[in-house]
């Protein structure tokens, strides 16, 4: 009896994890401010004035594309994101564990060790998802304030050992800790350095 008590928890686990587990294939691509959506860019306008390192990028996923762009600003990576009409995403800030609340990041601990054992976080982002805020001003607001608020989320990318050598994974937790998606990324593009 106590050997099915430590085997069905292991297996549930396996199930769930398998389930939220899905590939991102999703590649990025350095483009010119040209191909930038014009309205993205004239959005984006006022809060770029001290911004540094200001990079275009441009996203395809198998479902969509999306642009990017990428900056720092007060010592503080960004990432606002925009579809092809240039309507806002989301913004991301990267971050350190240090500024996740200490119960939030004590879950996501708990929940990366049950699903993978020994692992290491290799980049997180805190997300400010437009849908959440009631426009794009508070969402930019939020985001270039960096605000602590109910409705942001975590963004981790996670580097584990499987059999079939080093994994990544890239998993969206809520502002409580939650786990929202857990999908597989695959190898970023290296096709600029190949010959």
């Amino acid at each position: 009896m106590t050997r099915y008590k430590i085997v069905l928890p292991l297996f549930l686990l396996a199930v769930l994890t398998s389930g939220w587990a899905q590939q991102k294939q999703e590649r990025e691509f350095r483009i010119r401010k040209d191909q930038f959506p014009p309205v993205a860019l004239e959005a984006m306008e006022p809060f770029l004035a001290d911004a540094r390192r200001l990079r275009y990028y441009k996203e395809i996923d198998s479902a969509r594309s999306s642009f990017e762009l990428k900056f720092k600003l007060q010592r503080l990576w960004y990432s606002v994101e925009f579809t092809p009409e240039g309507v806002l995403e989301d913004v991301e800030v990267r971050i350190k564990p240090v500024d996740i609340p200490d119960e939030t990041w004590a879950r996501m601990q708990s929940h990366m060790t049950e699903a993978f054992g020994k692992h290491r976080v290799r980049k997180i982002q805190q997300q400010y998802p437009r849908e959440a805020f009631d426009s794009v001003e508070v969402t930019m607001k939020n985001a270039f304030q960096n605000l602590l608020l109910p409705q942001l989320r975590y963004e981790l990318v996670i580097q584990t050992r499987t059999q079939e050598g080093l994994t990544q994974y890239e998993a969206l937790y809520d502002s409580e800790g939650a786990l929202l998606l857990l999908r597989e990324a695959l190898p970023p593009n290296y096709n600029h350095i190949l010959y």
